[in-house]
């Protein structure tokens, strides 16, 4: 691991079999967060930042990106709010979930330009390196349908007790929301302990994920990644309830 200087961002020299990263403490204030840049996104690097507290996220014509952002946005799985309006969604029972059926499909569909955006942090080089994470068993999806059309998703890791959320997608209304709730229905039911929503946005704070101190969440990472969530595709657990 090669420094640019003495402070962050640190260069990560893709060619150094090492898969390490500076500590997090290191990381910039401003922009909140930013550790590193370059390296690669291979199963082996990814797992290993996931595990210490750290993501990815660049745009087209930059170089990867390495993030520890202070406070951290989590859910934990019992806090999960649902609103009156999702609840009567829930009910209707509209939407039939899936898990890990179509992992490719979901990640595109995230990837697709939002309403006033031109571009997305999803490229190519990440689609493949989370497909790679997904064939290993690592990655997983929720798929959410409607008459046999995709309509949302939600996809990200799972290592130990934690699920660390990447990104959601919706083609029709409350449908990205239906697919997180069934999401966080099998996580209480595999006993997960954290979901990893990143950084503050206001659907998330809408749904009960809160902002806690880096420092406890590191904590929480060292006690929870290890343990029972092992490597393999997901089988959807019927009537569980939230």
């Amino acid at each position: 691991m090669i420094r640019i200087n003495d402070t962050a961002p640190y260069w990560i020299d893709s060619n150094d079999p090492d898969i390490g990263f500076p500590d997090v403490e290191l990381a910039l204030r401003d922009p909140d967060g930013l550790l590193a840049m370059g390296g690669d996104l291979s199963t082996p690097r990814l797992l290993h930042a996931y595990r210490h507290g750290i993501f990815p996220w660049f745009g087209p014509r930059q170089p990867i990106l390495w993030w520890s952002p202070d406070p951290r946005l989590v859910l934990y799985p019992y806090e999960l709010h649902i609103s009156r309006s999702l609840a009567r969604t829930l009910r209707r029972d509209r939407f039939r979930v899936t898990l890990d059926q179509d992992f490719r499909a979901v990640i595109e569909h995230c990837a697709a330009p939002r309403p006033g955006q031109t571009g997305t942090w999803i490229t190519p080089e990440m689609q493949t390196a989370y497909s790679d994470l997904h064939a290993a068993g690592h990655a997983h999806s929720v798929e959410c349908w409607l008459d046999d059309e995709l309509v949302g998703g939600v996809y990200g890791v799972a290592i130990g007790h934690i699920f660390f959320g990447e990104s959601m997608f919706a083609r029709v209304p409350d449908a990205s929301k239906v697919a997180f709730v069934r999401l966080v229905e099998q996580l209480r039911h595999r006993e997960f302990r954290l979901i990893d929503c990143q950084v503050h946005t206001g659907h998330l704070a809408s749904l009960g994920a809160t902002t806690i101190p880096r420092r406890e969440y590191i904590r929480i990472l060292g006690e929870s990644c290890d343990g029972h969530s092992a490597p393999g595709r997901w089988v959807l657990e019927q009537h569980i309830g939230i």
